[in-house]
């Protein structure tokens, strides 16, 4: 469901396998680039927990971005759910979905944007994220982000399907 990159995948490696200096800062990169296709097989390896599979947010080739998304890492996703939905439907967002990622009660919510330059995404990411934190404490991370190198900007795949909101159908009771 999620519209991403296939041409290749990150595979967490649990060692450091790149050291990254990026804005004065050091990072120690411990996913690997696998220049293979993101298959069916793969995914379902991540899904039963034999390998953590991640995927790239940016189209590299055409610097582009498909989805802004939060990484909820706080006590209530349902709270989070809620107030979010009710701030991307308010701002024109239509399409986003809640995925439950590796640990119980943590999210990610996938706004799905369309080709949108990496800069227009992570300027609208910043711009949603500070609108959220008037209405809830900050528990999350926004991606794209440029406070992190290009190679960070992978999340792991989804676990399952928390929610999800699809079209207009809530507009007509506005």
């Amino acid at each position: 469901m999620i519209k991403m990159n296939r041409n290749y995948y990150f595979e967490y490696k649990g060692k450091i396998v790149n050291k990254i200096i990026y804005k004065g800062r050091t990072f120690f990169d411990k996913y690997e680039k696998i220049e293979k296709p993101l298959t069916l097989q793969v995914m379902n390896e991540h899904i039963e927990r034999k390998k953590i599979i991640a995927h790239d947010l940016i189209n590299r080739q055409r610097n582009i971005v498909e989805n802004i998304v939060f990484d909820y890492n706080g006590l209530d996703p349902e709270r989070f759910w809620n107030r979010a939905s009710l701030l991307l439907r308010e701002e024109g967002f239509l399409n986003f979905t809640a995925y439950n990622s590796k640990t119980p009660g943590h999210l990610h919510l996938y706004i799905h944007k369309g080709h949108t330059t990496l800069s227009e995404a992570i300027q609208i990411g910043k711009a949603l994220s500070m609108k959220l934190a008037t209405k809830l404490p900050k528990q999350w991370r926004v991606f794209p982000t440029d406070d992190l190198p290009p190679e960070f900007n992978i999340l792991n795949l989804p676990y399952g399907l928390f929610k999800k909101e699809r079209g207009a159908s809530w507009a007509k009771h506005m």
